[in-house]
Formats: structure tokens, C-alpha cells, sequence
């Protein structure tokens, strides 16, 4: 095994705290993220990491060693990023995060593309509502809507998407017509969350005649998949606040039907999160190009985005 392989096999554990988890993340089985982590040590003639049966800690000799092995690994990347630059062959494997509503309706039908353009190129898309972490999962784009909490990552703007409070007719007829915000709260309408471990109070950022407000909505619904939300809307549960991407079939066929529309959502940002290292990776800065230029095209033709 190189060197270098186990200086990555090294950050990743060191990252992710957790050898079973560095193995996944690297491709490769928890013996081989063992014996690396030993040659290592072994070649350094230090321990890196306490190890007990439930918990893995790096050691102070651990915590000195990984600043160097990333700075390593950077100089590495950078070296090998100018290469494919000149040979203008990028190839390797792209780790990409996304919504799971802006993934399946937006990103994944413009990745076939992409690919066949690079046939070098492999990409692992990932898709989760949840909040992700670039740095602890090892990926090299994330495309999220919304304003992310990491200022240390760069953002790249595609657009601002317009969004939209609706719900089934069923459900209108049942419970009323909410023409604002605050009929929301006052007449008690279920409202369908999108809420995930470790999310904060969810609230509904609305334009009102004073300026955008926040509506501290509440019901008895709540999931951290945005598609299950949409469905129980259709079926009548409650209102769901959706960029309107994700749900204009709906609203062309008249299953969903916009609420509450004198105070509508404040649109949100859709944009990519990159660090400043894996920028400079040719084929992380080709996919993020493509992307940008599909994705803005596709909204403008759907006249779901405003301008950047």
C-alpha cells in the first residue's frame, strides 16, 4: 500500500472519527482502513489514535500529524488538478449532494450529459433533505436552496426560486381558504414540516405589506424527506410551502391549489457549496459550470427563478 494512500486513509478516520466509517466513505473494507492506519503508525514510530472497543480519540502526536497530512494531500490535489488542466483529460470521482427534490427533478436528468461529454468522469450523487457536511463526508459539491450555516464554505448563486404555499382542494374545502400568514396561526391550519435531527424551530419566511415575516407554524406532520410532505399534502392532510419546481405539475392540474397567497413564501436561494481546494479540481469545476449553466437555463424556461 502507498504511502499516500494511508495518509488519506489517516484524515479520512481522523475526520470522521470512526475507522468503519472512514472504510465506507473510501471504498474499501475496515480491515484495509486498519492495516493502513498501522503501517503508519509503524512508519512514524507513534501512536495516532487510543482505540477501546467503543471509541477511537486521535492522540496528541494524531492531532500534530493531521494538519501536515492535509496540507500533503492539498499539494497533491493542486499538483495533479494542473495536470489534468493541461491535458485537458479530468477523470476521477465527483461526490455530489443535493435536496432530494432538487436532485431527482433538477440535477439528475442533467447529469447523463454531463458524463457522456467526460467519460472519465464518475459521479456519486447523494440525496437527503437533511443538512450536509462537505468536509466530514468527503464531497466536492453540495447544491442546497436556502442560506447554509458553514461561512468557511464558498457559494456559488444559481438563482432565486420562486416558492409557494399550497394544498389539495379536499383540504381547502374541509378546513378554508387562509388568504394570509396569520390565518395560518389563527385558524390552527395544519401545516407539513420539513424537519430533520438537530433542525431548529421551523418557521415560514413570509412577504407581508410591513416586509418579509416569519410565521411560527406547527402540525401534526412532520418528515425529513420533502416528497413524503408533498404527498400527504395531495392526499388532503395540510399545506405544504414548496419552491415551485417541485410541485408545478400539481398546480397545472389543479391537485394542489395555492394558499394564503396575499402574504406568499420569500423566494429562496438556489446555489453550490464548494471548498476553495476542491475548486481548483478540474472536473469539480467542470461539473459545477455545467450545472450552473443547465439549471439556470432549465428555470428560465420555466419561469421558476429571478435574477441572480
Amino acid at each position: 500500500m502507498s504511502y499516500l494512500d494511508n495518509i488519506r486513509t489517516f484524515v479520512r478516520v481522523y475526520e470522521l472519527g470512526s475507522m468503519s466509517a472512514a472504510g465506507r466513505d473510501l471504498r474499501v473494507s475496515p480491515a484495509v482502513t486498519s492495516a493502513r492506519i498501522s503501517q503508519l503508525e509503524e512508519y512514524l514510530g507513534v501512536r495516532l489514535f487510543q482505540r477501546t472497543t467503543r471509541n477511537l480519540t486521535a492522540t496528541e502526536q494524531g492531532r500534530a500529524f493531521y494538519d501536515g497530512a492535509v496540507a500533503v494531500l492539498d499539494a497533491v490535489d493542486e499538483a495533479e488538478a494542473k495536470v489534468m488542466h493541461l491535458t485537458e483529460t479530468p477523470r476521477g470521482t465527483l461526490f455530489v449532494a443535493a435536496p432530494l427534490g432538487l436532485g431527482r427533478r433538477l440535477l439528475a436528468p442533467q447529469v447523463p450529459e454531463f458524463l457522456a461529454r467526460y467519460p472519465e468522469i464518475n459521479l456519486r450523487l447523494r440525496l437527503s433533505d437533511r443538512t450536509v457536511d462537505l468536509t466530514s463526508e468527503g464531497l466536492d459539491l453540495a447544491f442546497f436552496l436556502g442560506q447554509p450555516e458553514d461561512s468557511n464554505l464558498r457559494i456559488r448563486k444559481i438563482a432565486d426560486c420562486p416558492r409557494v404555499l399550497c394544498a389539495a382542494p379536499d383540504y381547502i374545502a374541509r378546513r378554508g381558504m387562509p388568504q394570509d400568514g396569520s390565518a395560518l396561526l389563527r385558524d390552527g391550519h395544519d401545516c407539513l414540516n420539513l424537519r430533520y435531527p438537530g433542525a431548529s424551530e421551523f418557521q415560514w419566511l413570509l412577504q407581508t405589506a410591513d416586509g418579509p415575516r416569519r410565521f411560527a407554524v406547527s402540525g401534526r406532520y412532520e418528515c425529513d424527506d420533502g416528497d413524503v410532505l408533498t404527498d400527504w399534502a395531495l392526499a388532503g392532510e395540510g399545506i405544504i410551502l414548496k419552491p415551485e419546481f417541485e410541485v408545478a405539475d400539481h398546480l397545472t392540474s389543479g391537485r394542489l391549489v395555492p394558499v394564503a397567497t396575499q402574504t406568499p413564501p420569500v423566494p429562496v436561494q438556489l446555489a453550490c457549496l464548494y471548498t476553495h481546494r476542491r475548486h481548483q479540481d478540474p472536473k469539480t469545476r467542470l461539473f459545477m459550470e455545467y450545472m450552473i449553466a443547465q439549471l439556470s437555463e432549465v428555470l428560465r424556461q420555466s419561469g421558476a427563478a429571478g435574477a441572480d
